[in-house]
């Protein structure tokens, strides 16, 4: 019985030593962590964007739905899934389908919904909706104006109804999208204004950043720069005297074509011409060398790096050109073409490439700048296969801590 006792007594010793050691050992390490973590400097996070570019839809609700799912811009449920940044559209919703009404109103849906979790919707007008908008309804269905009611029901929904409002107030024609914040927001312009210039101009990121448009960005175009607010200007005053027309024009056909109006300015007319953003096939069609020898200058005087557009369909694939310099979208995601249903994703990241780089920024003065690792990753994405078509990465220097 005595030893009995002896060994429960020296086992509750035992016990409470090493206890107490070990969380004395503990605490001991944690002051340590607490004090090292407090000493060292913390490493810099990454900065990512996913982008996310679809091209013409040409009113088929489901196509556009199954897209935007395969790029997982929405959900099961048709609603934003906050896994992107940026969903671009490069126009021509209406026209050669009936789902026009509904594929606005998903749009407008999913900016309200990207607004709530911190993404944006980028909207843009393609040459269809200009027609419908001066009043060639060459390409509208009969079908489809039904699901308006009539034909005076539509010419008012498009004007000052809701689609005419949303056109006004959420679309553009042209836009740049930089790719990293520390050159602006969507749509910043290229020149930069007046007291930023310097310090965009001499950036590393000075065109890291994408231009957005329809139909192309001609070389020959008088109106490019600054980049896109002299075009989306223009846009916006053609547009206002489109939609303001009382009594709207009565379509054609069966009507005679109506035309722009009386008072459009030639620079108007330019911008809805054949070399304008919204009918240039160009880029599109001339032979590689022709587009690959004059692509440069527009991207220098635009400040991107790539130029993203639809309107002139491959239904087999999205195509690359010049090195991705060029990259067009339009494969027929509609049913009235049968193409192929897809979705372009741009994935940036910049990391540091030392991962003890600080928070704080550096002090220029002192000669020290901090190198990171810039990766853009471009990627086809359709029903059975990804593609990657442009995977660039370098290193630059500058204070890009803190975005």
């Amino acid at each position: 019985m005595a030893r009995l006792f002896f060994l429960a007594v020296l086992t509750v010793v035992l016990a409470f030593y090493f206890n107490s050691t070990a969380s004395r050992h503990i605490q001991s390490t944690l002051q340590s962590y607490l004090q090292e973590s407090q000493t060292s400097p913390q490493a810099a996070p990454s900065f990512t964007r996913k982008i996310i570019a679809v091209g013409d839809l040409h009113g088929d609700l489901p196509n556009a739905l199954k897209v935007l799912q395969m790029a997982h811009v929405v959900d099961a449920h048709g609603n934003w899934s906050g896994e992107i940044d940026f969903f671009v559209q490069t126009g021509d919703i209406i026209d050669r389908g009936d789902d026009t009404i509904k594929l606005y109103e998903l749009m407008e849906q999913l900016r309200e919904q990207a607004q709530h979790s911190g993404g944006k919707v980028l909207s843009h007008l393609g040459n269809h909706e200009w027609m419908n908008a001066i009043g060639d309804w060459r390409y509208v269905y009969p079908s489809e104006i039904a699901t308006f009611g009539s034909v005076a029901a539509r010419q008012k929904m498009l004007s000052t109804g809701e689609i005419g409002r949303a056109w006004a107030q959420n679309y553009s024609t042209a836009s740049r999208l930089p790719l990293h914040p520390s050159i602006g927001i969507s749509n910043t312009d290229y020149p930069p204004a007046f007291g930023v210039e310097d310090k965009i101009k001499h950036s590393p990121l000075s065109h890291a950043a994408v231009s957005f448009v329809h139909g192309g960005l001609a070389p020959t175009y008088p109106h490019l720069t600054p980049y896109p607010s002299a075009i989306n200007a223009l846009s916006r005053s053609l547009l206002h005297k489109l939609q303001s027309q009382s009594p709207q024009p009565s379509p054609h056909p069966p009507n005679p074509y109506p035309g722009l109006p009386s008072d459009t300015t030639w620079e108007e007319e330019r911008m809805y011409g054949t070399d304008g953003p919204l009918w240039y096939r160009g880029w599109a069609l001339e032979s590689d060398k022709e587009v690959c020898s004059s692509v440069d200058g527009v991207l220098e005087k635009t400040g991107v790096r790539r130029m993203i557009m639809g309107h002139t369909p491959d239904f087999q694939k999205i195509v690359s050109r010049c090195d991705g310099k060029i990259i067009i979208i339009d494969t027929g995601i509609s049913h009235a073409y049968g193409g192929a249903l897809s979705a372009l994703s741009i994935h940036y990241t910049l990391t540091p490439a030392d991962p003890t780089i600080g928070r704080t920024p550096v002090v220029e003065n002192h000669g020290q700048k901090q190198v990171w690792k810039e990766t853009e990753v471009v990627t086809a994405i359709y029903e059975d296969r990804d593609e990657v078509l442009v995977y660039n990465e370098r290193e630059v220097e500058g204070n890009f801590a803190g975005y």
